[in-house]
């Protein structure tokens, strides 16, 4: 199995420089006995059983009396369900995943009500199964785990640079993806890294879709396009799967071969995801991007998968822990910048760029611009004016700037004619 990079999490009032704590999880294989797949699968059953009879209870509460239910609400309804006749399986599994499933859905409400995630949904039995273990319910020594009402130890394959036997878990995360395949987590809190070395050099990227991102340096990197490679056999695929009588095992087989298909199309995106931003990472101390709202712009039917296949979000979300383990600045500009009808050599402003126009010559300086090159360098230099006006804001924290970021002259405001090329 390839290796997979770890996820960071650190929080945004660590200063540079400074040591703090971080939560990194690491994800790898596992491969459990036949004994141990009917043990978890019994408690992903639980546990899906669990969230979905809460949330349903929430619901119902909340149409008929208008109340909300609290965390000790819910975890005072499951004890009563251990106590009945019908659900008295619950208690032949371990509690633990059961408690962190009610936790995990009360911050789901909490972020609901607070406006940051949508309603929280049912949970299938054909999607991805997962539970959360904490340190009460496995014991991690010398690299053997073994999981709460299991007998031998989970075996798993471990490909990173990484001591085992020092490994102090806070939280392992026992999963199954709808191709088969089982998966294991380990989450540790640790200290931050020593800061990379600085390199003296400042990127500004424009995100794009044939290009999947251009650097103010010239630099392009090509969109490859991961689900658009895929396609044609994945929608062989969906018509095996639709073809196929309902509930028999021909039907199974076919969703098996679904899954996997969209397997290697999402493993080949963070793959190249993780390879884009570590490589930017390393190469420059400070950072510019947009503020693009992705959910927004997925509404163009025309271009919403191919919005979604280029993963600029998750993009994003890896440029923020990177630059904040690695002591690096992120500038994430407003989103109303106009970088692309901005002359980056004079600062004049067009009035209008269609979007198919790729290059086009300044009026006043007549420089002639290729459109996501000058959107670079327009982006680092609204970075570098952000990055000047507010450098005690911590490393990977988003820093917005209300209207335009780019200091324009006051001479140059009228709207000409330009000359467009496609």
């Amino acid at each position: 199995m390839p290796r997979r990079p770890p996820a960071h999490h650190l929080p945004h009032h660590c200063a540079p420089g400074t040591l703090c704590r971080m939560r990194t999880a690491y994800k790898c294989r596992a491969y459990p006995a036949p004994g141990q797949a009917a043990v978890l699968n019994r408690v992903f059953g639980c546990v899906r059983l669990v969230w979905n009879k809460t949330l349903s209870e929430r619901q119902s509460r909340y149409r008929a009396e208008g109340a909300r239910t609290s965390y000790r609400d819910a975890d005072r309804a499951l004890t009563g369900w251990k106590r009945t006749r019908e659900l008295a399986f619950l208690s032949e599994v371990s509690s633990v995943p059961l408690q962190q499933t009610l936790r995990h859905q009360h911050t789901a409400f909490v972020n609901f009500f607070a406006g940051r995630t949508r309603h929280p949904r049912f949970k299938s039995r054909v999607g991805r199964q997962s539970a959360h273990y904490t340190r009460s319910a496995f014991r991690m020594r010398d690299g053997v785990l073994t999981l709460a009402r299991t007998n031998s130890p989970l075996r798993f394959v471990w490909s990173f640079d990484v001591n085992l036997t020092s490994l102090d878990p806070t939280m392992v995360v026992v999963s199954r993806d709808p191709d088969g395949r089982w998966y294991v987590t380990f989450t540790v809190d640790a200290a931050t890294v020593v800061p990379a070395d600085p390199t003296g050099r400042a990127v500004g990227v424009d995100l794009g879709l044939t290009s999947f991102l251009v650097t103010s340096d010239g630099e392009r990197v090509a969109n490859p396009a991961h689900l658009a490679r895929k396609a044609r056999s994945l929608a062989r695929y969906q018509r095996r799967l639709a073809r196929c009588r309902p509930g028999s095992l021909n039907r199974r087989k076919a969703k098996v071969k679904v899954a996997r298909a969209h397997r290697e199309v999402r493993h080949a995106r963070a793959d190249f995801l993780h390879r884009t931003t570590t490589r930017l990472v390393r190469s420059a101390d400070l950072i510019a991007i947009e503020d693009l709202s992705v959910r927004n712009m997925v509404r163009n039917r025309g271009l919403a998968r191919a919005i979604s296949d280029a993963g600029w979000g998750e993009f994003r979300r890896q440029l923020e822990y990177k630059c904040a383990r690695s002591g690096r600045r992120l500038v994430v500009i407003d989103r109303w910048h106009p970088s692309s009808k901005t002359c980056s050599n004079c600062g004049f402003r067009l009035a209008e760029l269609e979007l198919s126009t790729r290059h086009w010559t300044c009026p006043d300086c007549r420089t002639r611009h290729d459109r996501d090159l000058n959107a670079a360098k327009n982006i680092l230099a609204a970075g570098r004016v952000v990055a000047r006006g507010d450098s005690g804001e911590a490393c990977g924290a988003d820093v917005r700037r209300q209207g335009s970021s780019f200091p324009r002259s006051a001479v140059k405001q009228e709207a000409r004619a330009v000359r467009r090329s496609p």
